[in-house]
């Protein structure tokens, strides 16, 4: 039987040991192993593989020995509870070994849970699984996980106080990361918040983000946008002597006035327009993006990204102008713009 969507979720939070088999596969090798390993816990526990309940078998161990299946499935276990026969990463070319194990299989014997990449609709594996009636077949795909699924996760680290926001936040997120990105980062929140009874805000969420932009560049384009060219000198000097290149902040300023003329120019404003970006902005990022490009105003925005661009060409041109004065000039223009 196959299963998608909240039912696979909710399967691999809590399986049933009384199945014949499990064929998880899919394209991204993270998200199918984090999968495994959840349904694999749920069925055999924590100390499962200490007691020696779970038989792991490479596929190219498969290949070598075809009877390893077998003896796994059938070999009586010293400890009491659930057993798991695994076999990862398989293919098509075992398909005619782990049938064999499948139609041999009977209650009592330990559970089959195959691990492939992606398959197609014709696969042997997935002919095997799929029409069974006491085993299931489940596909992952990229698609962004669910609510329930985030919410899971957040239970799983112990974080149950989420604000609204921050709530907002982590699905935005959760869409711009690897899954196991994001599970680390939701670890890392819930250690950020222990012993801390209130609720997980926006700016919880922003001190465990991965950084994208170094901290100083950022200030920089922030002192910028908000036309405090008093300021740009110092700062510039900090960036230069710590090796930040010409080029990196011509391209970090691209990026940081293209997010604010996507916000400017949405037609629900720009606090919509920030809320579809990708990659995300969260918390006091995001709000202060929302005041540089009201501010602004898609117009004068566009003119901003028409100096910028012709720097960036500059700088990669054979001109012999220094290349930190060129970008610094550009940056004091864009400043003494913002204060219009």
């Amino acid at each position: 039987m196959k299963l998608a969507g909240v039912q696979a979720a909710r399967y691999f939070a809590k399986p049933e040991p009384e199945r014949m088999g499990l064929l998880i596969f899919g394209a991204d090798a993270m998200r199918v192993a984090l999968r495994r390993q959840e349904v694999i816990a749920a069925l055999i526990g924590p100390e499962g593989e200490a007691e020696m309940r779970l038989t792991r078998i490479p596929a190219a161990d498969l290949r070598k020995d075809g009877a390893a299946l077998m003896d796994a499935v059938k070999a009586v276990g010293f400890f009491p509870g659930p057993r798991v026969a695994f076999v990862e990463d398989a293919t098509d070319t075992l398909a005619p070994t782990i049938k064999a194990a499948v139609d041999d299989w009977r209650p009592g014997d330990a559970q089959i849970i195959v691990t492939a990449g992606s398959l197609t609709a014709k696969s042997a594996l997935r002919k095997i699984f799929e029409p069974h009636s006491n085993a299931y077949a489940i596909g992952i795909y990229d698609d962004p996980p669910s609510r329930e699924e985030i919410e899971d996760t957040l239970k799983k680290a112990g974080l149950h106080q989420i604000g609204a926001e921050a709530m907002t936040d982590l699905m935005a997120l959760a869409k711009a990361l690897d899954p196991g990105d994001f599970r680390q980062t939701v670890e890392k929140i819930a250690l950020y918040k222990f012993n801390d009874p209130t609720p997980l805000a926006p700016a919880d969420v922003v001190a465990c983000t991965p950084a994208t932009i170094e901290a100083e560049v950022d200030d920089v384009l922030n002192i910028v946008a908000e036309g405090r060219a008093g300021e740009l000198g110092p700062m510039m000097r900090r960036i230069e002597g710590q090796g930040v290149q010409p080029v990196a902040l011509a391209i970090a300023a691209l990026r940081h006035f293209r997010g604010l003329h996507f916000a400017a120019s949405d037609p629900g404003g720009p606090g919509a327009g920030l809320q579809r970006m990708r990659p995300p902005v969260f918390g006091p990022r995001r709000d202060r993006m929302q005041r540089q490009a009201q501010a602004w105003g898609m117009f004068r925005l566009e003119d901003a990204l028409k100096l910028l661009i012709e720097t960036d060409l500059t700088l990669r041109s054979a001109s012999r102008a220094p290349q930190m004065a060129v970008m610094e000039r550009a940056l004091i223009r864009l400043a003494m713009m913002a204060r219009r």
